[in-house]
């Protein structure tokens, strides 16, 4: 046992030996097949890779995921990723927006990722395509540097200036953030857009601009700028609202704007400016609240609107926006003033005012066709040069009509009051011209915009100073400075009034015009000096006329009559075919067929039976009023109680004022003298080339020719001179040389 003890150690030895030859082989055999040990790590470094990607889902749908060509991660757990890509996807996970940079920093415990560098977002990735989808009106990509980015939710924002892609636009800012989330893009400093609506785009810029994709607005802070081709705008904020990707709604606040075209310019402005826009980005309505303001200024004229409100209707089916109308809402002004062209009169500036009032333009947007004021409201024309009268008119639905120029045509209204001022004249400020009717219409000369007809109707009222009328109807011709009043016209002022079918005023020099059975009445002067007193003239009573036809000049001092005339004061009257008044002079001119009648005031007084007239009638008639002398010719009838006395002329000289002014004091009768006195049981017919009768006296004296009186009772006397007493029995007769009184004396029965 002793000597097999070694050999059992041996052969433990052996087998040892053997097995660990065998582990040695084996060992080394495997260490030459083991890979390379890695170097060794920096100590900044503790995590380093390739191709890496980090992720998160929600209920099986991912939320995000972040991959990087290069992966490192230091010490302190900072994650660096070199050409990176973000995908933050929708809540479907069908789209996703993807982010691209060189360079990104990555915490992932709070989910942050930064880029010093380019980067680049891309919207709305389908998740199973390469190259993303577009979406009308979507932004598609962002450019920038210097972003951060929240990995869960998707917000990224930067202080570096960025650039963006959109469907239909494109645009730039200093500064930006976007939440994919609320899809809301915010380009923080001046901000720009550029839209490409159509072959003209919008051009937008801003003190900092809120896209809000979802709700297809865009929210323009601070201050706001427009421009599309000719036309521009500056405001405050402003909201433009996205339909299909076109700009078709703006709302800004403190807005001004110009739309400058070839041959006219226009200028807005409001407290609040809404504009909206066709799918091609041409504009198609303004409306303006608070202060609204538009400015058309042509070749001839300028014309201002301003209102509470103003709508602006656009023609928007070509390229560019042609205005169409305006409309003006609560304390609307229309001004429409002329600009000064070479050999052109100046027209009058017109200015329309009403709660509601339209501007409707001539085809082409350049000049405008019709204003109409859609409320009461008024116009006033306001003179631009020498000659032209201020008018200022009220009325209902007023309505202005253009041609060609912007030059007025016409005008209509109802219910309508008028004003209209006169330059002075001679340095004397004339009364104004004021006038009512329920219907006007007025018509203007189009090269010069000047006043030619104005017409009124149904009820027409008048007044002019002391002056005042009313007609039917009534014609202002301002070339002939004359005012016709058709149908029950009649005009009147504090010394009398005319009535007639037709009356011509003329306004410089206040004459006028009555035709168609016209009457007449002028009252006593208030002062006796303004036209003399007298027996035919009275300043103490009416002078009243009626004629076919009338006209009065000289401030009514010098009047005609004509066609029939007959003119009275008091029981006085005076008939012919033709009747001329000088008040002036104190001269009454009468012709054809003339008849007066004057009453003897002191004989009817002493009188129980009736009134004593004396009437005359003659072809014609001139009466003088300063020596109160009435001379009649032509073949004269004077009538007085029982004598007529016939000549082919007589001279009636009448009594003075105290004496009862209108009654006959003395006649001279020349030519072919006849006085016959007819009364009870007795005749007298006296005859001579002259006569003369005193009334006071019941004298009658008949010289010239061969005088003779032949009385019923006492026979015939001749004689050269022959001297009777109607009312008694007294008789005088003188006779020629060598010829002596003859008489021829009846015997009694």
């Amino acid at each position: 046992m002793r000597r097999t003890r070694p050999l059992i150690l041996l052969l433990i030895v052996l087998i040892l030996g053997g097995v660990g030859s065998t582990y040695y082989i084996q060992k080394s055999q495997q260490a030459r097949n083991a890979p390379l040990k890695p170097a060794a790590l920096p100590e900044s470094v503790s995590a380093r890779a390739s191709d890496w990607t980090h992720s998160e889902t929600r209920d099986g749908i991912p939320i995000y995921q972040v991959s990087a060509r290069e992966f490192r991660q230091d010490a302190g757990g900072a994650i660096q990723l070199g050409d990176v890509t973000l995908r933050l996807f929708s809540k479907d996970g069908k789209k996703f927006d993807e982010v691209k940079s060189a360079k990104a920093d990555f915490d992932v415990s709070n989910g942050l990722l930064y880029s010093e560098g380019d980067v680049q977002i891309t919207m709305g990735v389908a998740s199973d395509a390469a190259a993303p989808t577009v979406e009308t009106g979507r932004l598609i990509v962002i450019k920038t540097s210097g972003v951060r980015f929240e990995s869960k939710t998707g917000k990224a924002w930067t202080e570096k200036p960025a650039s963006f892609q959109f469907d239909r636009g494109e645009g730039r800012s200093d500064g930006a953030e976007y939440d994919p989330t609320s899809r809301e893009l915010h380009m923080r400093k001046n901000a720009h857009l550029k839209w490409f609506d159509s072959a003209k785009p919008m051009e937008v810029d801003a003190g900092s601009i809120i896209y809000k994709e979802a709700e297809s607005k865009v929210w323009l802070l601070d201050w706001s700028k427009f421009k599309r081709n000719t036309l521009s705008m500056d405001a405050g904020a402003s909201v433009v609202t996205l339909e299909n990707g076109a700009i078709r709604h703006v709302d800004a606040l403190n807005a001004r704007g110009d739309d400058l075209g070839k041959l006219r310019k226009i200028h807005y402005a409001a407290n609040h400016l809404d504009l909206r826009f066709t799918e091609k980005g041409v504009i198609e309505d303004v409306v303006g609240d608070g202060d609204a303001k538009l400015v058309s200024t042509a070749t001839t004229a300028e014309t201002t609107v301003t209102s509470n409100r103003l709508d602006l209707d656009f023609d928007a089916t070509g390229e560019d926006a042609v205005l169409t109308k305006a409309t003006g809402v609560g304390k609307s002004v229309i001004e429409s003033k002329p600009i000064p062209r070479p050999n052109t009169p100046l027209a009058e500036t017109r200015i329309l005012r009403s709660e509601v009032v339209s501007m409707s333009m001539r085809p082409g947007g350049e000049e405008i066709d019709r204003v109409q004021a859609e409320a009461p409201g008024s116009i006033d024309f306001i003179p631009n040069r020498s000659g032209q009268k201020k008018r200022h008119m009220e009325g209902h639905s007023i309505t202005i009509r253009y041609a060609a120029e912007n030059q007025i045509e016409s005008f209509s209204a109802t219910s309508v009051a008028t004003r209209t001022e006169s330059e002075p004249v001679k340095g004397k400020v004339q009364p104004p011209m004021i006038t009512s009717s329920k219907g006007m219409a007025a018509q203007f000369e189009p090269k010069t915009g000047n006043l030619i007809q104005l017409e009124q109707w149904d009820d027409f009222k008048y007044q002019e100073g002391d002056r005042q009328a009313k007609a039917d109807r009534a014609v202002l011709e301002q070339s002939k400075d004359q005012i016709t009043l058709t149908g029950a016209a009649r005009i009147w002022d504090p010394t009398g009034s005319t009535e007639a079918k037709t009356i011509v005023i003329r306004q410089t020099t206040g004459d006028l015009q009555a035709d168609g059975n016209v009457t007449s009445t002028r009252l006593p002067e208030k002062k006796k000096q303004q036209a003399p007193a007298g027996a035919m003239l009275s300043a103490d009573e009416p002078l009243q006329a009626k004629a076919a036809h009338m006209t009065s000049s000289d401030d009514n001092l010098q009047i005609q009559y004509e066609g029939n005339a007959l003119m009275w004061q008091g029981a006085n009257r005076l008939q012919a075919n033709r009747i001329n008044i000088d008040r002036k002079s104190g001269r009454l001119e009468a012709h054809g067929n003339v008849t007066s009648q004057l009453l003897d005031k002191a004989a009817t007084a002493k009188q129980k039976k009736g009134a004593v007239f004396t009437i005359v009638k003659a072809p014609q008639m001139l009466y003088l009023d300063k020596e109160r002398l009435a001379h009649y010719q032509g073949g004269v009838e004077l009538t007085r109680e029982t004598m007529v006395v016939n000549s082919r002329e007589l001279r009636a000289f009448l009594t003075n004022e105290e004496k009862g002014g209108s009654s006959l004091d003395h006649a001279f009768a020349d030519g072919s003298v006849k006085i016959v006195d007819t009364r009870p049981q007795r005749t007298r017919i006296g005859t001579s080339e002259h006569a003369e009768y005193y009334v006071a006296e019941s004298k009658v004296l008949l010289q010239g020719g061969q005088p003779q009186l032949v009385d019923s009772v006492k026979g015939t006397t001749k004689g050269r001179e022959i001297t009777y007493f109607s009312n008694t029995e007294k008789l005088l007769v003188e006779g020629a040389q060598n010829q002596p009184v003859e008489s021829r004396i009846l015997k009694k029965k």
